[in-house]
């Protein structure tokens, strides 16, 4: 019996099996962050256990800094406390670290890929959930909780039960004007926010292996949506010509060595899944969220449902009243008034150039707050060499710094109660970008077209 690409990763980084129950899995990559990593470094000064493998730890802040004025010390006090303890921690402990000011500074899931830290065949783990992203590139990454990174930083090893396989193929050409972004929500509204749960999910197929890196990082960053562990993609020459000449890619020898191991990695034809789901390509259309978990999403030419059978009638009608919906109501033509276009989704140059190309020449509704904010400085810098910059601000858009920014309600860039924001974030719960905030998930494409709309539209008709 042949080989799951997800089984052939872990296997190789089995270092031992406790009670054929769980395993002790070598980790390659641990990022860290001045959120999740506090408690963990200070569990290791109390017990005086140095940090095991330090080279393997890269650090960023990211979460809570701000998006404007970084140059600034931070004036939210516990947002500066967290970011100046991190980088206390690690001054500490000899910890690489790329903070506020530093030209690799940036989400922590836009920095491994994009300096080449992220490389295929990897075990990667990183104290957020969304560290799934790495898997775009044919790695075993997934989020941890705190005292599994002081666990990682003590021995590089996870004591963890192996998930199961799950391989979901899109086939088929994609239509003009879907993203990979309504790909994941499409998959989401039909596999629902708990459809992966106990899964490692392989992608596969025609219309994933057409995208590019930055569009299949987007995939994988929403498997742990549907309840996943994380999600994954072969990789292949679309793979290998984004990782090299990048700073931390393997060099000379070291690059072929690596790339010969690298073509090794894809499921055997006779591997066995758990379960498998196919879907259709063609099927997909810009997509939409209407309620308070990414599952609850729908085409944007379709109306509301008057139920969906993975909710409880009770929690299905509470979700549409935190969002001021009806069951049977359109979303196109839903007034809204914040559209934020970032996230460690969201927020790579591919996405920056979609929404550039989109509003070169229109004017963001006067009735809409439009936030666009690159996933790092390299992001940036690019975006401004390529003049993406004067384009977005000459359309009204706030062309703002590096940071999670208003993915999540943890730092000053907040949404108001009840007013509604397009989001090419990842996550639609109650108060996610701020108390009583009404967010609906969309493509960078949809939020761009909202933006200028001032409601939700279909792109392809505008």
């Amino acid at each position: 019996m042949g080989k799951t690409l997800f089984d052939k990763i872990w296997d190789a980084h089995v270092v031992h099996q406790v009670n054929g129950a769980q395993d002790v899995l070598y980790i390659d990559r641990h990022f860290i962050h001045e959120v999740t990593s506090p408690q963990a470094f200070s569990g290791l000064k109390t017990r005086g256990i140095p940090l095991f493998r330090k080279d393997q730890t890269v650090a960023t802040a990211d979460h809570n800094v701000p998006t404007i004025n970084q140059h600034l010390p931070i004036s939210e006090p516990l947002s500066r406390k967290q970011v100046e303890t991190l980088s206390e921690n690690c001054e500490d402990f000899d910890v690489r670290l790329y903070g506020l000011g530093h030209q690799n500074q940036g989400i922590v899931h836009v920095i491994g890929p994009e300096l080449g830290i992220t490389q295929p065949g990897m075990t990667i783990v990183c104290g957020d959930s969304h560290t799934s992203t790495h898997g775009a590139f044919g790695t075993i990454a997934f989020g941890i909780g705190t005292s599994q990174v002081e666990q990682v930083f003590a021995t590089q090893t996870l004591l963890v039960s192996k998930p199961k396989r799950m391989r979901i193929t899109v086939n088929g050409q994609l239509q003009n004007g879907v993203l990979s972004k309504d790909i994941i929500l499409y998959l989401l509204s039909k596999l629902s926010a708990g459809g992966g749960t106990g899964y490692f999910i392989e992608y596969a197929g025609e219309a994933i292996r057409s995208l590019s890196m930055e569009a299949r990082m987007t995939i994988c960053n929403m498997s742990i949506e549907m309840g996943a562990r994380g999600g994954l993609i072969a990789p292949d020459q679309t793979t290998f010509d984004y990782i090299k000449g990048r700073k931390f890619a393997p060099e000379g020898e070291d690059w072929s060595r690596s790339l010969e191991y690298w073509k090794t990695l894809k499921s055997d034809e006779d591997a066995n899944f758990d379960i498998e789901y196919s879907f259709e390509a063609s099927d997909i259309e810009p997509m939409v969220t209407y309620g308070t978990n990414p599952g609850m999403g729908l085409k944007i030419t379709e109306i509301i449902p008057e139920k969906i059978d993975t909710a409880k009638p009770e929690s299905f009608a509470k979700s549409l009243k935190y969002m001021g919906l009806k069951p049977g109501q359109p979303m196109k033509g839903i007034t809204i008034q914040n559209v934020f276009i970032g996230s460690c989704t969201n927020s790579r140059i591919e996405d920056l150039r979609i929404v550039a190309e989109y509003v070169k020449g229109k004017k963001v509704n006067e009735s809409v707050r439009a936030m666009i904010v690159p996933g790092s400085q390299r992001v940036s810098k690019q975006a401004i060499e390529e003049g993406l910059n004067v384009i977005l601000t000459e359309a009204g858009f706030e062309f703002r710094e590096a940071g999670c920014s208003a993915c999540l309600g943890m730092n000053e860039d907040k949404i108001p109660a009840g007013e509604y924001c397009i989001s090419t974030s990842n996550r639609n719960f109650e108060g996610r970008q701020g108390p009583g905030a009404r967010t609906i998930l969309a493509s960078p494409l949809t939020a761009a077209a909202a933006a200028i709309s001032g409601k939700i539209v279909d792109a392809r008709e505008n």
